[in-house]
């Protein structure tokens, strides 16, 4: 046997393509509401979920104070932002950084970790707040019972925030999804707030399992 032969390395498998992230891609440059969020300057396609929602339940007026948790890339806050001027003030929190808006105070930090719930605390000054917004969601692991008991608790501590924070009369509008504790949790609301109500905009994907919580009127 030639030695030179013998000494070549084989070539490199070809990378398989991933048909899942390549359909996920086609259809998310087809997206009508990504489509529009680049036409009307927003960061995600998410903005138009908040925008629904708002548009059928007025939430947001001029001159609220506002919490955005899980803020990044910032299309709630954009929305948020503009619909409480003149005189609102919105206070966004996330793990991920998010590029700077006119008219909200941004900290960057994991909102389970205490540290950073007290400097975002400190941030609101006292100020009692009329809506908080959460569209915060963990790290998907695959694992359906563990994913579920992350989003479950993320929504209790959203929850715990709004019992310290929020004035009496306040909402809040929170995403979670069907499954382990929701009953308790929906069951929890109830007990702190006078209405609850379940919203599902058109912009969130049907394939998606989230929902929001819309509960109103803070006791």
């Amino acid at each position: 046997m030639n030695l030179k032969e013998k000494s070549e390395p084989k070539p490199k498998p070809k990378p398989k393509r991933n048909k899942k992230n390549k359909a996920w891609m086609t259809e998310h440059v087809n997206d009508s509401y990504v489509q529009r969020a680049r036409a009307d300057g927003l960061r995600s396609r998410a903005a138009f979920k908040l925008s629904e929602i708002d548009d059928k339940d007025h939430l947001l007026k001029p001159g609220m104070t506002v919490v955005d948790l899980g803020s990044a890339p910032g299309s709630w806050s954009q929305v948020a932002a503009r619909r409480v001027a003149p005189g609102g003030r919105l206070f966004a929190l996330d793990m991920l950084p998010m590029d700077a808006l006119h008219g909200v105070d941004f900290l960057q930090g994991d909102f389970q970790e205490p540290s950073v719930l007290a400097a975002f605390e400190a941030r609101l000054e006292g100020r009692p707040v009329d809506l908080v917004l959460s569209d915060m969601a963990p790290n998907m692991s695959g694992i359906p019972l563990a994913d579920q008991a992350r989003v479950m608790y993320l929504a209790e501590l959203t929850l715990e925030f709004c019992e310290r924070h929020l004035k009496p009369g306040g909402a809040l509008l929170v995403k979670v999804f069907q499954g382990s504790g929701f009953m308790e949790l929906r069951s929890e609301l109830t007990k702190i707030f006078t209405t609850l109500h379940v919203r599902k905009p058109a912009a969130s994907r049907d394939r998606s399992a989230e929902i929001y919580l819309l509960a109103r009127q803070k006791r």
